[in-house]
């Protein structure tokens, strides 16, 4: 019987990215997915900040950047086309060292990272295999899946499984975990096109039709690529609705046949919803597994690969340091509420297209000199999991600072934690773990003098996970958290 370290079933954005951040570590990893190959046309079309800095630290935003274009936010306009709400994404670096928000085309991010993973000689990857038993034990997880070309059964060993595996998730459902809908279901149809030639008349950023009778999405995609969004009536059919004459009627006010080509038209259901459980024992579920929300805040893929990043890290420590219960448990705690917070705040963003104008969407808005109110991003801290909650610090965003033109200080932590330090701190602890003096670096020292702190530790995935005031109280961090930084 084959072994593994690390098991992951689908190969999607989410399965993609966590498979690089273990692969760092020199393990052994089998990704089991169902498909042929990837999906070949468009899906998820946005990503922000954040998720760039995960992309920096797999490495792959120098060959994947070319494939993107900065998004300039979203303006909620009425049935008069007047405007009602503006969300700028304004073309400035932020303290993730990446603009707020980007557009891409996903086959070409899933292509940078299957890329990235034939770099290590350890990946293995399985396309063709659907997974039929998980079997979970308390030192292993024994997972037995099919190759659908020649219907032969295989069966693997892993330290521990995650479930990449989508909305339909079998990883999920061998967990016997159910999912809790959150109250937002709408079906709505989905057109990718390419135009074939520049149409200048068409707006440069997206827009979001609140229209009572039909409420509609349009997004400025990489390239030549747009997308229209549009929710179904009623009494009107799938099939009727996905009809060639459907669709270029719906779309007369921007464009005729004779501009584009419609590369995809699907139908989604709209849904919001959490799993009681994204884990069992040595077995986990992340991305739309693990929740489902609307499009309208472009958060889907980003939160699986804030799943991803969370659980990267954390599985690692357990495969150098053994297993460990507490660690793990962090990983929904954490996790869960802060996409919740996207969740709801993208339901509340698809009441307001849904013309329901008196829904606050969130508290983040604030009307400007000419009565158009204006809307902010919201960046939700991390759910209760490691260190203090009383620690103003704990769980916020760490910014990533230049060393140099070419070196950023997250180059210094890809794998593990990292300690910042004051310059006038001075404990023996120290020898034993890697650290940053900040009196090298005086953007570094002011941050600390900012956040009221002489020392902190940063986790792998960028979270701050406590600051310290004193000798005395870095001490008692550095024995709580000692391993996160070896």
């Amino acid at each position: 019987m084959k072994e593994f370290d690390v098991t992951i079933v689908g190969l999607g954005p989410t399965g993609g990215t966590l498979a690089n951040l273990l692969a760092m570590h020199d393990f052994s990893i089998l990704i089991l997915d169902k498909e042929k190959s990837f999906y070949p046309l468009p899906r998820a079309v946005h990503f922000d900040d954040e998720i760039m800095r995960v992309f920096q630290t797999i490495g792959i935003t120098k060959d994947f950047l070319k494939h993107t274009i900065i998004n300039k936010g979203t303006k909620f306009v009425n049935s008069k086309n007047k405007v009602i709400l503006d969300w700028p994404r304004p073309k400035k670096i932020t303290d993730n060292g990446w603009y707020p928000s980007y557009r891409f085309h996903q086959p070409d991010l899933e292509k940078k990272l299957r890329k990235k993973l034939k770099n290590y000689t350890k990946v293995s990857i399985e396309q063709n295999s659907e997974v039929i038993k998980i079997k979970n034990s308390k030192n292993h997880v024994d997972i037995t899946y099919l190759n659908i070309n020649n219907h032969n059964e295989h069966l693997i060993r892993s330290n521990y499984v995650i479930g990449c595996d989508g909305a339909n998730s079998i990883t999920r459902k061998q967990m016997k975990t159910k999912m809790d809908n959150l109250g937002f279901t709408q079906k709505w149809a989905v057109v990718d096109l390419i135009l074939k030639k520049k149409k200048n008349n068409l707006p440069d950023r997206t827009i979001q039709y609140s229209n009572p009778k039909q409420p509609a999405t349009y997004c400025r995609n990489v390239g030549r690529r747009r997308r229209w969004e549009f929710a179904i009536k009623k009494n009107h059919s799938d099939k009727k609705v996905l009809s060639e004459n459907y669709i270029w009627n719906f779309l007369k006010p921007w464009l005729n046949k004779s501009e584009a080509i419609i590369e995809r038209k699907t139908i989604y259901t709209f849904e919001s919803a959490i799993a009681r459980k994204w884990r069992k024992g040595r077995v986990f579920i992340a991305g739309d597994a693990a929740h489902l929300m609307p499009p309208f805040m472009g958060q889907g893929m980003c939160a699986g690969i804030r799943d991803a990043s969370n659980l990267a890290w954390k599985i690692a420590n357990c495969i150098r340091n053994k297993f460990d219960e507490t660690l793990l448990n962090t990983y929904q705690s954490e996790r869960s509420l802060n996409v919740k917070e996207y969740i709801e705040t993208t339901m509340r963003m698809g009441e307001f297209v849904n013309a329901v104008e008196s829904i606050q969407i969130t508290d983040n808005i604030k009307s400007d000199n000419q009565g158009i109110k204006r809307m902010q991003s919201i960046k939700p801290k991390l759910g209760k999991g490691l260190g203090n909650l009383r620690d103003k610090n704990r769980g916020k965003i760490f910014p990533q600072f230049k060393l140099n033109k070419n070196i950023s200080l997250d180059d210094n932590f890809s794998k593990k934690g990292i300690l910042i330090l004051s310059s006038n701190i001075k404990t023996k602890a120290l020898k034993k773990y890697p650290f940053i003096n900040s009196k090298k670096f005086k953007k570094l020292s002011v941050y600390l003098k900012n956040i009221n702190s002489k020392a902190i530790i940063v986790r792998p995935d960028r979270f701050i996970l406590g600051s310290a005031k004193s000798n005395h109280k870095i001490n008692l961090l550095l024995k709580k958290y000692s391993e996160i930084l070896r």
